[in-house]
């Protein structure tokens, strides 16, 4: 039984001659198009009418990219952003170490321009660590007994002045006692007028001090103090402070404040001064008389040049009283 729609809504041709129509005017507006070129104005009119259109079809796509470009450079920025910082991170760790080789490099050829300056044979040594005590002011360096003839009482300096005195030897270690210790002191001369005095430690204050001097003494703020030599230990000559502070008290002592001239706590290379040291010997002592059973044999010579040995005198019994008899 064959379905077909009512006559009233039978209009017009049938889907498929629809179809050939409008696929043949397609065609034809090709072939004119391509060969005449008549069309592109009204092409242009018709683009022109349906570009809100296509604006609006076209609004979901755009906005989902936006959010995604807006999230993905969010993204990307802050891996960048990790990147760069972790890449500042390390630049700023190789330029400390680079300037931290410059300063040691230059340190390095200071003290070996010291050295060549010096008059005694030194050794260089490396700062290990310091003293675990708090209260002295001590370091440990890499050379001993076995690997650098280091000998106790031997002076250590920098390319600036004097640090410390080696206290203690091991085979392969040494200890120094710093300038600024409470229990080290040094003989010192003032460079601008000769005065000869004795600097010491303050311990934790990094500072010196000239004590037992009258207030009298020409010493003035900034006067450069140097080894004066007479302690047989440290060389004459060798920087060691600069006046910062005087106080002259009426009724007692002046106090003299100085600072170091070496780098007591910044450098790691130290020049060990191998000196010979000289002591003054002490005087013999006085040999006790001899007594008189034990006698002196003292020569002389005749007139006939024969050595002749005078016996010593014979003892005179010592008087009762303080008068001697006759």
């Amino acid at each position: 039984m064959e379905y077909s729609p009512p006559p009233l809504f039978k209009q017009g041709a049938s889907a498929r001659a629809k179809m050939v129509f409008f696929a043949l005017i397609a065609l034809i507006l090709l072939t004119v198009d391509s060969h005449v070129r008549a069309l592109s104005v009204v092409r242009q009119v018709v683009s022109t009418a349906l570009y809100p259109l296509q604006v609006v079809a076209l609004a979901p796509r755009d906005g989902f990219r936006y959010v995604a470009g807006y999230f993905t450079s969010v993204s990307d920025l802050q891996h960048e952003n990790a990147q760069l910082r972790l890449q500042q991170t390390t630049d700023a760790r190789a330029l400390q170490q680079g300037q931290q080789l410059l300063a040691e490099n230059e340190q390095l050829r200071n003290l070996l321009g010291m050295s060549q300056q010096l008059p005694v044979k030194s050794v260089l040594g490396e700062i290990l660590y310091d003293a675990r005590d708090p209260f002295t002011r001590k370091i440990l360096l890499d050379r001993g007994s076995q690997n650098g003839d280091v000998e106790p009482g031997e002076p250590v300096i920098d390319h600036v002045g004097v640090v410390g005195q080696v206290t203690r030897v091991f085979p392969f270690t040494s200890e120094v006692t710093l300038l600024t210790d409470k229990e080290q002191v040094i003989p010192v001369q003032v460079v601008r007028n000769g005065l000869r005095s004795v600097a010491y430690g303050r311990g934790q204050s990094n500072l010196l001090e000239l004590r037992f001097m009258p207030t009298s003494a020409d010493i003035q703020e900034g006067d450069v103090l140097v080894t004066s030599g007479i302690d047989g230990v440290y060389p004459p000559g060798l920087a060691v402070a600069t006046v910062t502070h005087v106080e002259n008290k009426s009724d007692s002592f002046a106090r003299i404040i100085c600072v170091p001239a070496a780098g007591i706590d910044r450098h790691r290379h130290l020049l060990i001064l191998q000196t010979e040291q000289k002591f003054v010997p002490r005087p013999p002592s006085e040999s006790r008389p001899a007594t008189r059973k034990q006698g002196l044999l003292q020569h002389a010579t005749n007139r006939g040049g024969e050595p002749v040995i005078k016996q010593p005198e014979a003892e005179q019994p010592a008087p009762a009283s303080g008068k001697v008899q006759r």
